[in-house]
């Protein structure tokens, strides 16, 4: 199985740098736009740096909430079960990205402004945020189809993995293969080719060759189901398939460094080391 691409394993970064330099391009075309316009007068009534001040001081304000849309997005999706109350939570939520939203760019205007031994003049407060929230909102929107676009983006290009096999409730179903949707294909995978195993919420992440596969399932389920084929939970957060293990280096801690074949390291908790111990035995 050929290495996913380096884009897939940096997605959350490469997503902030997408984000950011569209921002700035933009807020930087608007802040030209601005000194352009007031030169069709023939003379400015600021000095050249001042728009720059005003747009990236916009920017670097939006950028700094972004982090709480996509919080907002995680644990509150909006839902059309109960879309009166999404409404009012995403309207409330649109209320206070823009008076944060204000109250930063505010403070770094100010503090620009005073370094070049100036005043900044926010202006009428109640008028000024109502012209500023109608812009906000547009920009909150903006963000939730930005961010949900991109995530739906990477979701199709990592794929998701499925069983092949179900079993009843009470029988812990044993399984050599799974399938795997991605990008409009179906493609399947031995789980014997899966190195180790990583919690990422409602689903754990499969880690093939590099590649990355989300299934939705818990690592503790997950973890039993797949012990008699040799896998081994070590943390909290993972587990190992006990063939794909290089070495074992304790550290002062108390626990261990587990390192895979395909370089990767884990760490091994002291709450399963012996658990480890006993299955890396064959007890």
């Amino acid at each position: 199985m050929a290495r996913s691409p380096h884009f897939l394993h940096y997605s959350n970064q490469y997503g902030a740098l997408f984000l950011m330099a569209y921002i700035f391009i933009n807020n930087t075309i608007n802040a030209t736009s601005d000194i352009m316009e007031a030169q069709r007068d023939g003379s400015l009534p600021f000095q050249l740096w001042e728009p720059f001040v005003w747009e990236y001081s916009s920017a670097l304000s939006t950028l700094i909430l972004v982090p709480g849309v996509i919080f907002l997005l995680k644990y509150q999706p909006f839902s059309f079960q109960a879309i009166a109350r999404s409404l009012g939570l995403y309207f409330f939520a649109s209320v206070m990205f823009s008076v944060l939203h204000v109250a930063i760019m505010v403070v770094l205007r100010k503090l620009v402004y005073w370094s070049q031994a100036a005043n900044y003049d926010f202006g009428l407060l109640w008028y000024e945020f109502l012209y500023e929230y109608r812009k906000d909102v547009w920009g909150f929107v903006f963000l939730i189809v930005v961010i949900k676009s991109y995530h739906y983006l990477i979701s199709q290009l990592k794929g998701e993995a499925h069983l092949l096999q179900q079993a009843e409730e009470s029988v812990q179903p044993q399984f050599e293969r799974l399938l795997v949707r991605k990008l409009g294909k179906e493609f399947i995978i031995k789980v014997s080719d899966i190195e180790w195993l990583e919690s990422a919420g409602n689903y754990v992440n499969l880690h093939i060759d590099g590649r990355v596969y989300p299934l939705r399932a818990t690592l503790t389920k997950l973890s039993e189901q797949l012990e008699p084929q040799g896998f081994c939970r070590i943390h909290r957060s993972h587990a190992v398939r006990l063939d794909a293990i290089s070495s074992i280096t304790p550290i002062q801690s108390g626990d261990s460094e587990v390192t895979l074949i395909c370089g990767k390291k884990l760490n091994l908790s002291r709450r399963y080391k012996e658990q480890f111990k006993g299955l890396l035995h064959g007890t």
